[in-house]
């Protein structure tokens, strides 16, 4: 692993060679060894990759060796986590999961006590003892257990905060081959719809290959087939969403979080704005300004959406990518409860009809080089950023920043036309491609 083990979303690598069992025990030990309580109690889920049980023991035998008690819950949402920590009381919570990505990658994050993604300064001290290694001399070894139910206690929170009827509902959802297989179909027959899932034979290979929230066009392919009037995809790891309408239309998190900004406006439950990233469409900003609500913008991450979110007292943030919290359920991203909100959002009424903003053209592009930290002293790639950005102004914008999770450049541009997007983000690419590949 490189010498800062945690990036923008936890620890991240490829399973087996960047992020190892010896990696995972000595984060999990770390962990444990951390915590202000004496024999902390320790939850561990995991999503559906091939590498998860591997990932997962380790952990469970480092927290032990750290002093704690390992809770294996097995394969759930990563939103689980932060439901479930609450639920039980336990000190500590950590997901074994890659998120979006392929199946050979892998991660570790931490959440805690409160349900809320570990802060800077408490990864830092973890990534503190990881780097001392090995334990205190004299700390009693812990257990690992299983912890019964764990589904069932997920499933309870979400029907208990969405009484929702969708009685006569036809609903696709698209499961990823991931962490959300089981949750998700079950939670929406309980409520009354008829559900086609797919993506839902997970196989510690399949997840997100082709399908979820990163390849939204099979579940447009599905609603075409089934009639049915509205479907959700999810990512492999479950905390985040994207919908298809019964013509086929992709909505993302933008879209979906103007929807439910809307409702929400209406029904006096929206206790503020709405607080976004820097990827949100312009067209975003511009649907708010026009219905009265208040935007603020963060830095790339949900950690920082619901930083923001808590600190104005707001209710509602999110992600173009699919990320939406809704404090008044809990203090992280959930895919499931997001696609609930969308249903209590639309009512009776259809995905299809549903206009809350209208989105500018946009162009995103990865561009792989060998050390995204170069991209903070490329003067020339800066400079044309900002001819780019002066020439935009008023009427779109651009934006480049490196991955935090990935040996990437990401360039976004939007634009009045899908011609004039193309026409500047290409430029960038090549001129990136030219300074730092």
């Amino acid at each position: 692993m490189a010498a800062k083990l945690f990036g923008t979303d936890g620890v991240r690598g490829l399973a087996g060679t960047e992020l190892t069992a010896e990696i995972a025990l000595a984060l999990g030990r770390a962990g444990a060894m951390e915590s202000a309580t004496a024999r902390p109690q320790v939850l561990i889920v995991r999503d559906t990759r091939e590498s998860g049980p591997m990932l997962e023991a380790a952990l469970a035998a480092g927290v032990a060796e750290g002093g704690g008690d390992a809770w294996l819950g097995g394969v759930l949402p990563t939103p689980a986590a932060s439901i479930l920590v609450r639920r039980h009381g336990l000190d500590l919570a950590v997901v074994v999961s890659a998120s979006h990505n392929p199946w050979r990658h892998n991660g570790v994050k931490f959440f805690g006590a409160d349900g809320r993604k570990l802060n800077d300064d408490a990864e830092a001290g973890i990534e503190a003892r990881f780097a001392q290694g090995g334990s205190e001399p004299g700390v009693p070894l812990g257990r690992v257990r299983e912890l019964d139910g764990a589904l069932d206690d997920y499933r309870r929170a979400l029907l208990s905060a969405f009484r929702l009827d969708l009685s006569g509902r036809r609903i696709v959802l698209d499961c990823a081959n991931g962490a959300a297989y089981r949750a998700a179909p079950s939670v929406f027959e309980r409520l009354g719809a008829a559900v086609e899932a797919i993506g839902a034979e997970p196989d510690g290979r399949n997840i997100n290959e082709g399908c979820g929230s990163v390849h939204p066009e099979l579940l447009a392919e599905s609603i075409g087939r089934s009639g049915a009037e509205i479907g959700f995809a999810f990512d492999g790891d479950g905390d985040r969403v994207v919908a298809v309408d019964a013509k086929g239309g992709i909505r993302d998190g933008d879209e979906l979080l103007a929807l439910c900004a809307r409702h929400l406006a209406d029904a006096d439950g929206l206790h503020g704005g709405v607080a976004v990233t820097v990827m949100s469409n312009y067209g975003f900003h511009q649907a708010m300004a026009e219905a009265g609500i208040e935007v603020a913008t963060t830095p790339v991450g949900d950690r920082h959406v619901i930083a923001e979110l808590e600190g104005r007292g707001w209710a509602l943030g999110g992600e173009q990518s699919g990320h939406i919290i809704w404090s008044e359920y809990g203090p992280t991203g959930d895919g499931i409860a997001a696609a609930l909100l969308v249903m209590r959002a639309l009512g009776d009424g259809e995905l299809a009809a549903a206009i809350p903003m209208q989105k500018l053209p946009q162009m995103l592009e990865n561009v792989e080089i060998p050390d995204p930290g170069a991209l903070e002293q490329a003067s020339a790639v800066w400079e044309a950023v900002e001819r780019e950005s002066d020439a935009l102004a008023g009427r779109g914008r651009v934006l480049v920043r490196a991955s935090g999770t990935e040996p990437l450049v990401r360039v976004m541009v939007e634009a009045p036309t899908k011609e004039e997007c193309d026409e500047v983000c290409t430029r960038l690419v090549t001129l990136i491609n030219q300074e730092l590949t």
